[in-house]
């Protein structure tokens, strides 16, 4: 953890030693289902006892001794798998991890993230679990990353959990080799964590710091483990590009602040430095992947003194590039924007209207937003106060949907 149990509220400290002690147990019985079962009943005790009694001076330990009691209950409980608690009365000691891993990071977060990353399970599936057990995300909240309804996650989540106990594949530390088989999805669970703590989905606040810095923390243990790979490399530069301007983003309010607005002194400059660095070694090693793609992008915008300094023909052509490698609706807003900062905003609306029939961006905010701004850019004020309305009323996010309620207002009131 990045900071001592005492600074932290009791609710932050148990989610952030959820993933902890979920790996721990994962790792002693080998049952995934069961184990999160076990931590979650000792996260509701220690929710109920220690406001009254203390935080203990091991809260991690407290709460691994009290989940593993649990599960020896639960083991003990069903007499027709006798077999089974014998098996595991014999392992009841801590599955080692492999030499080389364990040796260079203790972190049974980063250890739980590459087992949920599991073979039993698409990609897809595997991502959206290891966010629920690594990132302590809603449901509502992976359903809106991967732009799916919540009910279609939910099922999701149950058929992985039922996948890995129908698979007869342990749920046990991968090798070196399945590990570098299973990063990719590592990498944008990462991603998506990051991404849900710089602009929560859902809620009041637009910001949840807890869950940026826990990635950009298992990021960096990951990049010490890999410092070769330049894709580790890119992933965890775009996150310091990016959370540089964290301080910018908001007002005392808690108001959104849009980047072209945003007071560029409070960005932090150390980091921006840092980042860069990192994506300035990585470019030039070899294939360059998504994520130091969008690092450079980031680094661009970080490199502007001014809003108006910003190199948008160079973001244009690397967003080209982007589009080429990804699929992803968000990349192709991002990049119809960036085309309307080089062409004007009728291309952007052109761009736009290419990909407004995806479905992947049904019930999102983004694609009304983005025309909002687009449309206010081309003067028509009318239009886009429409579409800054429909962007609102689709925000999960109570920042976001003020920012957008107030800019459909100030345009009315211009006209």
């Amino acid at each position: 953890m990045s900071r001592q149990s005492s600074d932290l509220p009791i609710e932050n400290l148990l989610r952030d030693l959820k993933p902890q002690v979920l790996g721990i147990v994962v790792r002693r019985f080998a049952d995934f289902a069961a184990a999160e079962d076990a931590v979650q009943e000792a996260l509701v005790d220690a929710a109920m006892q220690w406001p009254r009694q203390g935080v203990p001076a091991n809260p991690q330990a407290w709460l691994t001794q009290v989940a593993c009691r649990r599960m020896t209950d639960h083991i003990r409980s069903e007499s027709a798998r006798r077999r089974r608690e014998n098996e595991v009365a014999l392992e009841s000691s801590y599955v080692s991890a492999p030499a080389d891993f364990e040796a260079s990071a203790e972190d049974d977060t980063l250890i739980l993230l590459f087992m949920c990353c599991h073979p039993a399970l698409t990609r897809a599936s595997a991502i959206a679990l290891t966010l629920q057990a690594v990132g302590g995300l809603a449901t509502a909240e992976i359903a809106h990353a991967f732009l799916v309804p919540e009910a279609t996650m939910a099922q999701r989540i149950s058929r992985a959990k039922q996948a890995i106990r129908n698979s007869g594949i342990p749920f046990r530390l991968p090798t070196k080799e399945e590990r570098e088989q299973r990063l990719r999805a590592v990498l944008q669970v990462l991603y998506l964590i990051f991404n849900e703590g710089y602009t929560s989905s859902v809620g009041s606040e637009l910001l949840r710091g807890d869950l940026s810095s826990e990635a950009i923390r298992l990021a960096q243990i990951l990049h010490n483990l890999q410092p070769g790979n330049p894709e580790v490399a890119g992933l965890l530069s775009l996150m310091l590009l990016t959370d540089a301007r964290r301080l910018a983003r908001t007002n005392p309010g808690g108001d959104l602040i849009p980047l072209a607005q945003q007071d560029r002194g409070l960005w932090d400059r150390k980091q921006i430095a840092e980042g860069i660095a990192l994506i300035s070694e990585a470019l030039p090693k070899g294939a360059v992947g998504p994520y130091q793609l969008q690092a450079a992008i980031a680094a661009l915008h970080d490199e502007a003194t001014r809003a108006e300094d910003t190199d948008w023909p160079q973001i244009v052509a690397l967003y080209d590039l982007l589009k080429r490698m990804s699929d992803n609706p968000m990349v192709a807003l991002n990049h119809a924007i960036a085309s309307a900062m080089v062409h004007g905003p009728e291309k952007g609306l052109e761009l736009l209207d290419a990909i407004k029939g995806d479905s992947r961006l049904t019930g999102s905010h983004r694609l009304d937003a983005v025309r909002a701004h687009l449309l206010e850019l081309a003067g028509d004020r009318q239009a886009a106060t429409n579409h800054y309305r429909a962007a609102a009323i689709k925000a999960g996010n109570l920042s976001e949907r003020n920012y957008l309620l107030t800019r459909a207002a100030q345009l009315s009131s211009d006209q």
